[in-house]
C-alpha cells in the first residue's frame, strides 16, 4: 500500500470518470478530473479550477475511472468450497459442506492459506469494501482481520456466533461464546481506520436467546454493526417459527433482541419476507445485501430488489461465496439484473427489472452507504476506485455508459489496472 505523508496530500486523476449519485442514471464526465485532497474526492469536472492549477496530473487517457466494489456478504471460511453442494436446498448444503469446512479453521495454517486467498481475490476482483463472516474461531478470525489490514482494503469481519442446532465440532458453549466474542472486539475496535469488528449471529436456528440477547446489548455498548442472515429459504423460515412461536415473525426476533436496526444492521438474502418485516427494516434502516447467485444455486428463490427499493430500503450487493460461486461484484450485478427480468415476468410485469445504472449503483454506493461516504465521486466521499482498461473488449463507437455495461457483462479481473482504497493505491497484497 502507497500512502502520501507530505503536507499537501493533493492529487488529480484524469480519465472517462462514471459513478452514480441515484440509481437512476450514470454520472459521467468523458475526458474529466477528479480532485483528491486527504483521500477524499473535493470535486469531479471536466475541468480543473485554477487554484489546482500547480499540481501534476495523472492521466489514465482513454480508461474508465469508477468507484471501487462493495461486497455486503460473503464467508470467508467458504471460499474453498465454491462450486461444491449446489444441486443442495439451504439446510442440506450447510450440513453436508459448509458446517464441516467451517470446522478447519482452528488450524491457524490452513486459515492462513485460504484466507490469504480470499483477500487476494477481492483485491484481483476491484472488491474495495467488504462485509465478511469469519468461523468461531478467535484466532483465525483476528488472522483474518490483519490480513485485510495489512492488504489496504477495507472491511467489517466478524467472529460468527452459533450455540444450537449445528454439529458438535462448531457448536460453541454459550458464555464462552459471548466471552470470545467480547474479547475479539476489545482487541480489534480502533486497530484501523477502515478494517472494523462486526457482530455476527450466524442466524436465528443457530443463536439461543441468551446468546442473542447478549450480542444485542454487547453491539450496543461497544457502537459495532451487525450482520446476519434473514428469510433466505421456506424450509427456514418454518424452522424460525417453530423456534419461536412467541414472535410473529423472522424479523421480530432478532428485533427483540437488539440485533435490528438498533445498530447499523445488514441482513442477507430477503426473499420472502412480509409486508410487516420489509416495514420495519424500513423503520430501523436495516441494509439488505442481495445474494443472487447464492439464492439461484440453493434453490431460495429471487429476492424481488424492485419492491425493496420503492420501498426506500437501503439494498446493496453480496457474492455470498460460497453459496454464491462468484466473487466479482461485476458479476453479480450482470446477474442481478438477468434475474430481476425474471421477477418482472413472475410478478406480471408489476417489478420492473433492474437497469445497468441500478445494479452499478447497488454494487457501489448502494452498498457503500454501510460504510459512510463510499461508492461515489461525489465531494466529501473517500476516494475508492478502479481504473478500467476495456480495449480488449470488442466494439468501436460506444458511449461510456455502453462500456461500462460492455464490462460488467463481458469484462473480468484483467481489465482492473488500479485500484484505490481511501486515497492510497493498493498493490497485490504478497502476505509473508
Amino acid at each position: 500500500m502507497n500512502q502520501d505523508t507530505g503536507k499537501e496530500n493533493i492529487k488529480i486523476y484524469k480519465g472517462h470518470i462514471v459513478y452514480t449519485e441515484s440509481p437512476e442514471k450514470f454520472n459521467v464526465q468523458e475526458n474529466g478530473y477528479i480532485i483528491v485532497e486527504n483521500n477524499k474526492v473535493t470535486l469531479a469536472n471536466s475541468s480543473i479550477p485554477e487554484k489546482y492549477s500547480h499540481i501534476s496530473v495523472i492521466d489514465f487517457g482513454d480508461k474508465l475511472i469508477i468507484p471501487g466494489f462493495v461486497d455486503l456478504h460473503l464467508h470467508a471460511p467458504q471460499f474453498p468450497n465454491r462450486g461444491l453442494g449446489l444441486d443442495k436446498e439451504l439446510l442440506p448444503w450447510l450440513e453436508e459442506y459448509t458446517f464441516p469446512e467451517e470446522a478447519k479453521y482452528s488450524d491457524m495454517d490452513y486459515a492462513k492459506k485460504v484466507y490469504s486467498r480470499v483477500v487476494e481475490d477481492l483485491w484481483r476482483n476491484g472488491t474495495t469494501r467488504s462485509v465478511v463472516f469469519a468461523s468461531i474461531h478467535n484466532e483465525s478470525t483476528s488472522l483474518l482481520f490483519d490480513l485485510f489490514v495489512e492488504s489496504g482494503l477495507g472491511a467489517y469481519v466478524g467472529k460468527v456466533n452459533m450455540d444450537r442446532n449445528c454439529p458438535d465440532i462448531l457448536i460453541e458453549d454459550t458464555q464462552q461464546s459471548i466471552k470470545d466474542t467480547r474479547e475479539y472486539i476489545e482487541n480489534h475496535i480502533g486497530k484501523s481506520e477502515i478494517v472494523k469488528p462486526i457482530i455476527t449471529p450466524r442466524f436465528v436456528p443457530t443463536c439461543t436467546v441468551e446468546l442473542m440477547k447478549e450480542l444485542g446489548k454487547m453491539a450496543k455498548e461497544f457502537n459495532v454493526p451487525i450482520q446476519s442472515h434473514l428469510s433466505e429459504n421456506t424450509n427456514e423460515i418454518k424452522w424460525v417459527k417453530e423456534l419461536h412461536p412467541e414472535h410473529k415473525d423472522y424479523a421480530s426476533v432478532y428485533d427483540c433482541y437488539g440485533l435490528f436496526g438498533q445498530n447499523p444492521t445488514i441482513m442477507a438474502h430477503c426473499i420472502h419476507n412480509t409486508e410487516e418485516e420489509v416495514a420495519l427494516m424500513k423503520d430501523n434502516e436495516v441494509f439488505v445485501a442481495h445474494c443472487p447467485y447464492s439464492n439461484l444455486n440453493l434453490s431460495s428463490g429471487i429476492m424481488p430488489v424492485r419492491y425493496f427499493l420503492d420501498k426506500g430500503i437501503n439494498v446493496g450487493l453480496g457474492s455470498d461465496v460460497s453459496g454464491g460461486n462468484k466473487i466479482a461484484i461485476f458479476d453479480v450485478m450482470a446477474i442481478s439484473a438477468q434475474i430481476s427480468k425474471i421477477k418482472w415476468l413472475e410478478t406480471n410485469k408489476e417489478l420492473a427489472p433492474l437497469t445497468t445504472s441500478e445494479v452499478f449503483y447497488l454494487g457501489t454506493k448502494g452498498g457503500g452507504k454501510f460504510f459512510g461516504k463510499v461508492g461515489s465521486f461525489e465531494e466529501g466521499y473517500e476516494f475508492d476506485a478502479l481504473v478500467i482498461d476495456d480495449s480488449n473488449l470488442f466494439g468501436e463507437g460506444l458511449t461510456i455508459e455502453e462500456r461500462i455495461q460492455r464490462f460488467i457483462y463481458t469484462g473480468d479481473d484483467r481489465n482492473i489496472v488500479e485500484r484505490y482504497v481511501a486515497g492510497n493505491k493498493i498493490e497485490k497484497p504478497s502476505f509473508k
